[in-house]
């Protein structure tokens, strides 16, 4: 079996939450050092665009190994790996559409949920890749899912997005600023 699990086992796809588009539970006592393959297929690449605001998700997928933490706790969970995916999003400019490719690094701790926890919590910046669970499953899709939208740019532009600012005015946004006028007061007077 080289390293793969049997992915009937470890995902069990009638816990899904209903809230995630690309939910995987996985079980903590399946975490052995297994290599884990999350492929998203089309109606939930679907929900993921609709989710994230861009016109399509193409391809989703991601590569991650699974191994449980024995130095601080057995249900500690590490994941990590690569995602993979080709979209296409509106430029932030003319709204053309862009076709993108990502690859991303993927690195995840999922720790147990504790009731202990107060209001307020300072975190350090170990803690932020923190991911907190409730029995012995997490949801791995969830953690790509939204890695995903991480990775995607808000603003990004396409090969026409000059040739939009200039015909709407935004190439010289100094020209029509109400500083403008302050500008030339001040270079008049000295």
């Amino acid at each position: 079996m080289n390293g793969q699990v049997d992915t009937s086992e470890q995902f069990d796809m009638n816990q899904q939450t209903g809230q995630s588009e690309l939910s995987r539970m996985f079980n903590v006592r399946h975490a052995n050092g297994s290599s884990v393959t999350i492929d998203a297929n089309a109606q939930e690449q679907e929900r993921l665009a609709v989710r994230f605001g861009i016109v399509a998700v193409e391809r989703l997928s991601a590569n991650v190994t699974i191994w449980r933490d024995g130095e601080r706790d057995d249900n500690n969970v590490h994941a990590q790996g690569m995602l993979h995916a080709s979209i296409v999003q509106a430029c932030a400019v003319s709204d053309a559409d862009l076709a993108v490719e990502l690859a991303e690094p993927l690195n995840f701790l999922f720790v147990p949920a504790r009731a202990d926890l107060p209001e307020e919590l300072e975190l350090g910046a170990e803690d932020l890749d923190e991911i907190f669970y409730s029995g012995d499953s997490f949801d791995l899709g969830e953690a790509v899912a939204q890695s995903l939208a991480l990775a995607i740019d808000p603003f990004l532009t396409g090969p026409e997005a000059d040739v939009v600012r200039q015909q709407v005015g935004l190439d010289e946004p100094e020209k029509d600023s109400p500083f403008a006028v302050l500008k030339t007061l001040g270079s008049q007077g000295r």
